[in-house]
C-alpha cells in the first residue's frame, strides 16, 4: 500500500500533473463551478494582442529566448554573467555549467518578490534596481564576489557547507537592507538556503559525484540521464523537485514525500490519495527554465520544452485579472489579502497555468509559429510576463498585482 502511495505523491512531482490539475480546474471553472471566479474566453484574444505588442517591442525580431533567470542578469545592454564567465577559464564545458547550475538555483531561491520599497544599487551604473531584476543582480554580485564559496581564489562556485552556516547578517548587508530599504521574506530566504546547503551536503551520491558537495552537481546527476546527447525539459523538473524537494518550509506530505508548492482544492475530485490536490511548482519550473542553457552550452539537446508549464505567479496571474478573464465573484476579494494556500489562491493560480496553454496557441496562431518555433518559455519571456506588469502599472501606480497574496518569500 505503502507503494502505491508514494507512486501516488511522486506522480503530483511532475509538469503533466500541474498541467493536468490546472486543466480540470479551468473546466470546472468554465461549466461555472468555481467559488471564487468566472471565465470570459471571449477577452482572450485582448490578452493575445497585449502580449504580442510588448513582445514586439522587447524582441522585433521575434528572436525570443526563453524565460529564465539568465535574462535578468543583463543590465544597461550588457550581460553581465556572459561577461564574467567568458573571461574566466574552464577546464570543460562541465565546469562551466556547475557553476551555472550553482549561481541560477541559489539565485532563483533568492527570487521570491521582493515588494515595492526595496531597491539595489548596482555599483557598476549607480542605479537602484527593484524587484526581480534587482534581486537577480544582487545574486550575481553576491556569487561573483565569492559570498557561497569555501576558497577566495575560487568565487564562482556554491560550496554546500557554506550555503549550510550562512548568516542573516551576511544577506542583509549584501541585499543592502535597511530600516530604509526594506526587503520582504529575508529570514525565509536566508532559512531556504541553508536548506539548500544541508540538503546538498547530506546528498553526496546526487550533488557531489565530479566534485565536492554543491547545487549544481545536479548538473551531472540530470546530464547522466541524457541518451543519445538529448534531455527532455520534464526531466530536468523531476530532478529538481525529488532532489531539491526536502528544502520547502513543512507543507504538504503523502507518504513521507513533501509535495512542495502543492496545495489543497476541494473542486479538484480523483478516486486516490492526491484528491483535491493541486501542483504548480512555479520556482522549481522557473528553476528548471533557467537550467536549460547551461545545459544547451555543454552540448546537450533539451527536448519537449513544452512540457514543462506557464508559470503561476502574480504577473501571469495579474495578466487574467487585469484583462478581465478572470473576475472575482465577489468583488471585496480584491481589497482583502488572501493566504497563499487559501482555495482563491489556489484557483487563480491553477486558473493562470491553463490560460496559459490557451494564450499560447492564439499566440502562435497570429505569428504562423508552431511551439516547436515558438515555444511557451518563449512566449513567457516575450511575452505574458511583461504584459501583465504592463497592465498592472496602467491599473495601479505602484504596478502591484490585482490580488493581494500573503508571501512568505518561498512560493512567489
Amino acid at each position: 500500500m505503502a507503494d502505491a502511495l508514494e507512486l501516488q505523491a511522486r506522480s503530483l512531482l511532475s509538469a503533466a500533473a500541474v498541467r493536468a490539475r490546472a486543466g480540470e480546474m479551468l473546466e470546472i471553472g468554465l461549466n461555472g463551478g468555481l467559488t471564487h471566479f468566472t471565465i470570459d474566453l471571449d477577452r482572450m484574444d485582448g490578452v493575445a494582442e497585449a502580449v504580442l505588442a510588448v513582445t514586439r517591442k522587447a524582441y522585433p525580431t521575434l528572436e525570443i529566448p526563453f524565460h529564465a533567470r539568465w535574462r535578468h542578469f543583463v543590465f544597461g545592454g550588457i550581460d553581465r554573467w556572459a561577461r564574467l564567465a567568458d573571461a574566466a577559464s574552464w577546464p570543460d564545458r562541465a565546469a562551466r555549467a556547475r557553476a551555472e547550475f550553482d549561481l541560477a538555483i541559489v539565485s532563483v531561491l533568492l527570487d521570491a518578490g521582493a515588494g515595492a520599497a526595496w531597491r539595489y544599487r548596482d555599483a557598476v551604473t549607480g542605479q537602484g534596481i527593484g524587484r526581480s531584476e534587482g534581486l537577480a543582480i544582487a545574486s550575481l554580485d553576491m556569487f561573483a564576489s565569492g559570498l557561497f564559496s569555501r576558497d577566495a581564489s575560487v568565487p564562482f562556485r556554491t560550496d554546500a557547507d557554506v550555503l549550510a552556516k550562512l548568516p542573516l547578517a551576511a544577506l542583509t548587508a549584501a541585499f543592502q537592507v535597511s530600516d530604509a530599504n526594506p526587503l520582504l521574506g529575508l529570514e525565509g530566504r536566508t532559512d531556504l538556503l541553508r536548506r539548500l546547503g544541508k540538503l546538498v551536503a547530506e546528498r553526496a551520491d546526487v550533488f557531489g559525484s565530479h566534485d565536492t558537495p554543491r547545487p549544481g552537481g545536479l548538473f551531472d546527476h540530470i546530464a547522466a540521464q541524457a541518451n543519445g546527447g538529448a534531455l527532455p525539459a520534464a526531466a530536468i523538473l523531476s530532478a529538481v523537485l525529488n532532489q531539491l524537494g526536502p528544502i520547502w518550509p513543512s507543507r504538504l506530505e503523502l507518504a513521507e514525500i513533501p509535495l512542495g508548492d502543492c496545495w489543497r482544492h476541494p473542486a479538484i475530485k480523483t478516486d486516490d490519495a492526491t484528491a483535491g490536490l493541486v501542483p504548480l511548482h512555479k520556482l522549481s519550473q522557473w528553476l528548471s527554465y533557467s537550467l536549460i542553457e547551461p545545459l544547451q552550452r555543454a552540448g546537450f539537446n533539451v527536448t519537449d520544452i513544452d512540457g514543462l508549464t506557464g508559470l503561476a505567479e502574480y504577473r501571469n496571474g495579474g495578466l487574467f485579472v487585469d484583462h478581465e478573464v478572470l473576475r472575482l465573484r465577489d468583488a471585496a476579494d480584491a481589497e482583502r489579502a488572501h493566504a497563499v494556500d487559501s482555495a482563491l489562491v489556489v484557483e487563480w493560480r491553477a486558473l493562470t497555468v491553463a490560460l496559459l496553454d490557451r494564450l499560447a496557441e492564439l499566440v502562435r496562431a497570429k505569428l504562423g509559429r508552431t511551439p516547436d518555433t515558438l515555444p511557451l518559455a518563449s512566449i513567457l519571456e516575450g511575452g505574458t510576463w511583461a504584459a501583465g506588469r504592463a497592465i498592472a502599472f496602467s491599473r495601479r501606480p505602484d504596478g502591484s498585482p490585482p490580488l493581494k497574496v500573503i508571501s512568505d518569500g518561498t512560493v512567489f
